[in-house]
């Protein structure tokens, strides 16, 4: 299993704070093109600026990923 949590915009828009799935990606990126496969408000990963966390690192699309890892999808954060 994996634990995926979306935060700010993107849990705005999928109406979804967190979701368990169950293993079957090498890399976060292939997670990541699981969810765009779900079609309509699922595009807003494919945003420039998206960050990515596995277990609580920042970490680059290409990440491996292993059972009980925890990841994060949220946006570039801007302050003025």
């Amino acid at each position: 299993m994996i634990r995926v949590q979306y935060f700010a915009r993107y849990r705005e828009a999928l109406g979804l704070d967190a979701e368990e799935l169950q293993l079957g990606f090498a890399t976060l990126d292939e997670l990541r093109q699981h969810l765009l496969a779900r079609g309509g408000a699922w595009e807003v990963l494919t945003e420039r600026g998206l960050m990515c966390a596995r277990n609580e690192e920042l970490c680059a699309l290409s990440e491996p990923l292993v059972d009980g890892d925890a990841v994060a999808f949220f946006p570039t954060v801007t302050g003025g």
